[in-house]
């Protein structure tokens, strides 16, 4: 039974089935209102058509194909209210009715569902089926012009005589999810190439090309799959949680040079993104108290955090002149590739800290191997100190072995362990250099040891050297002296490696300057950073006498040409 349940006493009921079958149900359902009898399901949906019935009666086999075909004008405002379309197509792709929805299909839509519904009806005729086969509905999907998808969900019309002659086909528009989704798929795969940067044409270059690479890829993906034109990339310096810039794409210098904090007050979207870890859509800035100003004429941005896990490496910053130009889609997918570029960067960070397992395998071999013993000695004095309880001058002899044997195992660690220094001799001899005889060269690092030995060494190429021990020392002596080029450590009290080449950059634009730094280290990738900015080259310690003369040659002659 279709029951219509809008009313509370029936009047038009109609019967649908051979009258003799149906004499009993007639007789009953007289009594409650005026029944109409339809001797087929053609007839019954030409009665459908013309009129409202509360009430239809049919047969139970017949149930599902009436259901079908009961397409009165209450259902097709359903349909449209939920955006579908719904139409009746017949073996010759005769649309024989269409819901206000399906009217508005364009001429190409509706001719290929029409082929579709028709090579499902010739399907269903051609197949033969056992009496109580139950036909389910068949989807395809069409594309047509203007990059539109629709699915499409047919369901047979079978007649009396379990022919089918025509289909009900059920439209719904999936362009925007299946644009979405090949965003998706697209980002995902730019994000797996960001994270293979240690697969391929890595392992023929150096760092800072690594670092380039990245920094290329970065872009190029940004602009091309988010469609984003004016961004930033900060990295969080967990030591004195500030947000550093790592990338700048058109936004303005004077304004990304901002000292910005991981802090919901007074530091900008990027400083509430960065203290809560939550992505934040601004969809009007003239009315956003937390909002710093961006680009000339921005009117909407949309920042969110890089993840690595649960752990925060930063955050990107989007700005747009157009006001509410970014959606939820835009945050989530912007999320996810910040994901990626999280990867990316700890990819990097990795490539460098494979030279620590490397260059350490010794002291790791070493240590292993007399591991054992030395612990079979530690725990044989413990044991005896435990028993010898009251003998005062027994007991300080077991815990001087106990502490020898650690300043052993210390030692061997220590001996085997890589250098911070440089590698092979260093002449005291005057040397006569083309390039390097005459030049002021200024060398900052922390570690006396290293300091000397890089003036010991530049000294006898007829450099001019002056030292400093510190950054904030490096950067007086710029203040103070002309360089041709800057040799600093990265990590150095007070100011660092990357303020000590900022600094030189602003003072003496024509000074070249290389940074050092030790195994893995690079403080909120400072080296990309400077990399960007100009920065000459990187020295990784331990290094050789002859690669430090390379590099510094390599970096005056740029600097002269």
């Amino acid at each position: 039974m279709l029951m219509n349940m809008e009313q509370t006493s029936l009047r038009q009921i109609l019967v649908v089935g051979p009258v003799d079958d149906l004499t009993a149900w007639s007789d009953l359902l007289g009594q409650l209102g005026q029944i109409t009898v339809a001797t087929s399901l053609e007839e019954a949906w030409g009665l459908m058509s013309d009129r409202r019935f509360d009430l239809i009666v049919t047969p139970g086999a017949e149930l599902y194909n009436l259901a079908h075909r009961r397409i009165d004008e209450h259902t097709s405002t359903i349909l449209e209210a939920l955006g579908h379309s719904l139409v009746v197509i017949d073996d010759q792709g005769q649309f024989v009715w269409s819901n206000r929805q399906a009217e508005r299909l364009s001429a190409e839509v509706r001719e290929k569902i029409a082929d579709g519904c028709r090579e499902i009806i010739d399907s269903f005729a051609t197949t033969d089926q056992p009496d109580n086969f139950r036909f389910y509905p068949r989807h395809f999907t069409i594309r047509v012009s203007g990059d539109q998808y629709f699915d499409v969900a047919a369901a047979p019309i079978i007649e009396p005589d379990r022919s089918i002659h025509q289909v009900t086909a059920l439209i719904s528009d999936i362009s925007a999810t299946r644009r979405l989704q090949r965003k998706v798929d697209a980002i995902d795969r730019a994000g797996r190439e960001l994270v293979r940067l240690d697969a391929q044409q890595l392992s023929r270059l150096d760092f800072s090309e690594r670092l380039a690479l990245m920094e290329e890829k970065i872009i190029r993906y940004t602009r091309d799959l988010m469609n984003f034109s004016n961004f930033g990339i900060w990295i969080l310096n967990r030591r004195t949680n500030q947000l550093e810039l790592l990338i700048n794409v058109d936004l303005p210098p004077e304004r990304v040079t901002i000292p910005l904090y991981a802090s919901m007050e007074n530091n900008g979207l990027c400083g509430y993104v960065a203290a809560t870890g939550r992505s934040y859509i601004c969809p009007d800035v003239r009315y956003d108290p937390r909002y710093l100003q961006g680009i000339d004429d921005a009117r909407s941005s949309l920042t969110v955090p890089l993840r690595l896990h649960d752990e925060l490496l930063g955050v990107m910053n989007v700005e747009s002149i157009k006001p509410d130009a970014f959606s939820e889609d835009d945050r989530q997918f912007a999320e996810i590739f910040g994901r990626y570029i999280a990867m990316a960067l700890n990819t990097l960070d990795l490539l460098v800290r494979e030279r620590v397992t490397t260059t350490g395998q010794m002291a790791t071999n070493v240590l292993n191997e007399i591991a054992g013993p030395l612990n079979d000695i530690l725990t044989d004095t413990a044991t005896l100190m435990e028993q010898y309880i009251g003998h005062d001058e027994l007991r300080r002899r077991l815990q001087a072995i106990s502490e020898n044997i650690n300043r052993v195992k210390k030692a061997v660690k220590q001996t085997t362990a890589p250098t911070d220094g440089i590698l092979g001799g260093v002449t005291t001899e005057l040397q006569h250099d083309e390039v390097l005889t005459g030049r002021r060269i200024l060398v900052a690092d922390d570690e006396s040891a290293i300091r000397q030995t890089i003036c010991q060494v530049l000294r006898a190429y007829g450099c001019e050297v002056d030292a400093a021990e510190h950054g904030e020392e490096a950067i007086h002596k710029l203040q103070q002296e002309n360089y041709d080029l800057v040799l600093s450590d990265i990590r150095m009290p007070g100011k660092n490696g990357y303020e000590v080449f900022a600094a030189a950059k602003q003072l003496h634009p024509q000074c070249a300057v290389l940074l050092m730094t030790g195994f893995g280290y690079d403080p909120n990738h400072s080296i990309i950073r400077a990399q960007r900015e100009g920065l000459a080259g990187v020295l990784f310690k331990p290094f050789k006498v002859d690669q430090l003369l390379v590099d510094l040659r390599r970096a005056l002659q740029t600097v002269s040409t």
